[in-house]
């Protein structure tokens, strides 16, 4: 049974400069709910309580994000904006967190294998938050895919569909359809050139892992840019045993980009926030 997810949250958030100069890129908000929490809420739906986040210099409001803020809590205490946080107290309630550093970005591989020391030797999930994943007519998407865990007991990446002038911005898997929304995957490719791609299936933002990944990622040799890629990490695992890769049902925002940070904050507006969710 899988309890725990990881967080890899050291990144530097460049693309929305100057506002993550002294703010992490993961506390940025969607209406009045920050990134970082729209992933623990999606963890805690599918059951995993252990929040292990992987942060860096300047992460410090994360942590103080999921705590109680004495201060502020009694100035409110008894009027209609402690309504506010009934959500974030409600994951300070049921979940724990617990936190380490990444001394140098050296890729979202580097970034995993970090987190080995609050994981162990167990399966888990990793999110990451700047991929804005919601399913309104069911299942999260991490729901979806320890559902599918519990079936196949193997690594399991959400896969989409995009433009083939877009796989340079992706991991892109091809292999065998099990399933209309399940590959048994055989190659695995991180950025290819559209020329180069295997397929247009990409690689989002969520990830089940067994623990055999950690030896994996630590055998990687830096690629490009002298990053640590977890794709290279999948694909041995894939030669050596078997990775699944699963077609999510929901709509994910890219809200590492500007455009799809502005397209996530509206669609919340009109469809959670409207709503009172």
């Amino acid at each position: 049974m899988i309890k725990k997810c990881l967080f890899p949250a050291a990144g530097y958030g460049t693309r929305f400069l100057p506002a993550t100069k002294a703010m992490p890129k993961e506390m940025l908000p969607i209406v009045n709910k920050p990134l970082i929490q729209y992933g623990v809420e999606e963890a805690l739906e599918a059951g995993l309580h252990e929040i292990a986040v992987v942060t860096g210099r300047n992460k410090r409001a994360i942590e103080d994000h999921f705590d109680i803020s004495y201060e502020m809590e009694q100035q409110i205490q008894g009027t209609d904006k402690e309504q506010y946080l009934t959500g974030v107290r409600n994951l300070i309630t049921q979940c724990s967190f617990s936190y380490t550093r990444q001394i140098e970005m050296k890729g979202l591989g580097h970034a995993i294998l970090t987190g080995r020391t609050l994981i162990g030797d167990e399966a888990f999930a990793v999110v990451l938050a700047d991929d804005l994943c919601i399913n309104p007519e069911g299942d999260g998407v991490l729901l979806q895919m320890i559902k599918l865990y519990n079936q196949f007991r193997c690594s399991i990446v959400a896969i989409q569909e995009v433009p083939m002038a877009d796989t340079a911005k992706y991991g892109v898997i091809a292999g065998e359809m099990i399933r209309e929304d399940i590959y048994r995957v055989h190659s695995m490719v991180e950025k290819p050139k559209p020329e180069d791609a295997p397929s247009n299936l990409a690689i989002i933002g969520r990830y089940i892992l067994t623990p055999d990944i950690f030896d994996l990622i630590a055998e990687t040799e830096p690629g490009k840019g002298g990053e640590i890629q977890i794709t290279d990490a999948l694909m041995k695992q894939a030669q050596q045993g078997c990775v699944m890769a699963y077609k999510f049902k929901g709509q994910r925002f890219d809200c590492g980009s500007v455009e799809g940070y502005i397209d996530a904050t509206n669609y919340c507006y009109e469809n959670l926030y409207k709503e009172g969710q």
